[in-house]
C-alpha cells in the first residue's frame, strides 16, 4: 500500500530546500517525528536547517498559516520559541505534493520538570504565551474538547476493527461511561478558551544556557489554560500538588489563573489517553508507525489501555488539586 510520504526521498528533500535559494551539502539527518517528517539538512557554508514536511491532509493551508502567525506573534513579544523562517515573506512553502517549512537549528536538552526552579521558569513562559493567546481566537484551527478528542476518537476505534473482539464490549461500555463523566466535568467549569500550545510535554522544550525554548506548535488549538500546564505534573497527588505550587507561582508573574480549571486536569489527561489510541489507529497504514509502535493493536495493548482508562475513571472521582 502506498503512503503519502513514500516519495519523500533525499533528492526531493534537497530539491525542495534548494527551491528556496539554499544550496544543500547532501547531508540529511531524519529527526524524531511521527506525525510529520522532519530533517536536519546541511547547507553549504552555513548552519544546517531544520525542514518540516507536513503530513498531507492533516491540516489545511489556513490552519497551518494560523499556527505560523501565532508563532510570529509570540516571537514579536520576544518569547523563546522556535518559529518558522520567512523566505521571501512566506513561511509556508510548496514543492511537488508537499507543504513544508524551514526552521533555524536550535540546540539544547530536555529540562527536568522535577526541579521547582525549572517549573517556576516554565510557568512564567506559559503565562506569557497565554497573554498573547488571549488576544484573538483561532478562526480555522479546532478546539480541544470532549467531542474532538473524546467522542470522535472513540467512534473511530469502535468502527475500525482494531479492537479485538474479546475487548470490544468492555471498551464500548467503559468509554461511554468515561465520556459521560468528562462531559459533566467540562460543564461544571466556567472558563474562557484561548490559543494554546496544546502539547507541552518535556520533549517540546529545550534548555540551553539557563533559557527554556518551546518548540513544535503543530498541535496548537483553542483550549483552556490548564491544557498547557497539566503535563508538567506527574506522580501521586502529593507530588503533583508540590509541582503545581512553583508552576503557578511562575505563571502568576505575568497572568492570573482560574483555579476552577484545576478540576479539568484529569479530564484533559483522560482525553489525551483516548486520543492517543485513536491517533495510533489512524496512522496504522504509515510504515513509520508500524516500525516504531509494533505493539499497537495487540491484545496486551488493549488490555493495558482499558486498565488505564479504568484508572482514569477512578481518578476523575478524586479531589482535584488546589491552588495555595
Amino acid at each position: 500500500m502506498s503512503h503519502p510520504f513514500d516519495s519523500l526521498n533525499p533528492e526531493l528533500i534537497m530539491d525542495a530546500v534548494e527551491s528556496l535559494g539554499f544550496r544543500c551539502d547532501c547531508r540529511i539527518f531524519p529527526l524524531n517525528s511521527y506525525e510529520n517528517r522532519v530533517y536536519r539538512v546541511g547547507i553549504e557554508e552555513n548552519e544546517p536547517l531544520i525542514v518540516k514536511f507536513y503530513r498531507p491532509e492533516r491540516w489545511s493551508v489556513d490552519q497551518l498559516q494560523e499556527e505560523h502567525d501565532f508563532c510570529f506573534e509570540l516571537q514579536a513579544e520576544e518569547l523563546p520559541i522556535l518559529a518558522p523562517r520567512k523566505i521571501a515573506g512566506q513561511s509556508l512553502h510548496r514543492f511537488k505534493n508537499y507543504t513544508f517549512a524551514v526552521f533555524a537549528l536550535q540546540g539544547g536538552h530536555a529540562p527536568e520538570f522535577s526541579r521547582p526552579e525549572t517549573l517556576k521558569s516554565l510557568g512564567r513562559l506559559i503565562s506569557r504565551l497565554h497573554n498573547v493567546g488571549r488576544r484573538q481566537l483561532y478562526q480555522h484551527r479546532p478546539t480541544l474538547d470532549v467531542v474532538s478528542f473524546g467522542h470522535n476518537s472513540v467512534d473511530f476505534l469502535l468502527n475500525s476493527n482494531l479492537i479485538p473482539e474479546t475487548y470490544q464490549q468492555a471498551y464500548q461500555s467503559l468509554s461511554h461511561d468515561l465520556l459521560v463523566c468528562l462531559e459533566q466535568r467540562f460543564k461544571a467549569v466556567t472558563a474562557t478558551p484561548l490559543r494554546v500550545h496544546g502539547d507541552c510535554h518535556v520533549g517540546n522544550f529545550l534548555e540551553r544556557d539557563n533559557c527554556y525554548y518551546l518548540v513544535d506548535f503543530d498541535d496548537s488549538r483553542m483550549s483552556y489554560a490548564i491544557q498547557d500546564l497539566w503535563m508538567f505534573l506527574s506522580g501521586d497527588t502529593n507530588q503533583q500538588q508540590q509541582q503545581l505550587e512553583p508552576l503557578l507561582e511562575g505563571y502568576h508573574t505575568f497572568a492570573d489563573f482560574n483555579p476552577a480549571e484545576l478540576q479539568l486536569i484529569e479530564v484533559f489527561r483522560s482525553l489525551r489517553i483516548i486520543h492517543y489510541a485513536a491517533w495510533l489507529g489512524r496512522r496504522n497504514d504509515d510504515p513509520a508507525f508500524t516500525r516504531y509502535f509494533p505493539w499497537f493493536g495487540t491484545p496486551q495493548y488493549w488490555g493495558e489501555h482499558i486498565l488505564e482508562l479504568r484508572e482514569q475513571y477512578a481518578a476523575l472521582n478524586e479531589e482535584p488539586l488546589v491552588m495555595i
